[in-house]
């Protein structure tokens, strides 16, 4: 282990540590009111509302590697395919009953965390995987606890 590892590079932006973290708020609270909210109405429209919010975010993940492929003149397919498949597992996702589709959101946000792993490097935008992995971590939490409240 390098000190780069044990330190990891605290040179990003401020905003986007920022608006990462303002991200992750939908998922709490969602989280912590699908727990508290018993009016079955109420509940349904929470847990909904948090598996919709997952999706969209797991999309946004796929996204990013559309925009990394933007930057070749010729782009590499497995990011422009790998863009895509997030956005493809999402949308059935959000319509199964948000007890089984928070799962496969939460599993989803670590396996996007885990190519993102293997293809940032490569991309040369490694420095981002730290946040990357907090945020994706407290999200798929948050939809296990989110799935288990339902």
């Amino acid at each position: 282990m390098n000190a780069a590892t044990l330190n990891p590079p605290t040179d990003l932006p401020v905003t986007a540590r920022r608006l990462g973290a303002a991200g992750l708020l939908p998922f709490a609270a969602g989280a912590l009111l699908v727990w508290l909210v018993r009016d079955e109405e109420a509940h349904g429209f929470v847990a909904q509302a948090m598996s919709v919010y997952a999706a969209l975010i797991v999309s946004f993940l796929g996204g990013i590697h559309w925009g990394l492929a933007f930057r070749h003149a010729e782009p590499p397919t497995p990011l422009l395919v790998w863009g895509v498949v997030p956005a493809l597992v999402a949308w059935p996702a959000v319509l199964m009953p948000p007890w089984s589709g928070l799962v496969v959101q939460g599993a989803m946000l670590l396996v996007c965390y885990a190519v993102d792993r293997r293809l940032y490097p490569a991309e040369g935008v490694a420095r981002w995987l730290t946040l990357r992995f907090r945020l994706s971590a407290v999200a798929a939490l948050c939809c296990f606890i989110g799935a288990a409240g339902t």
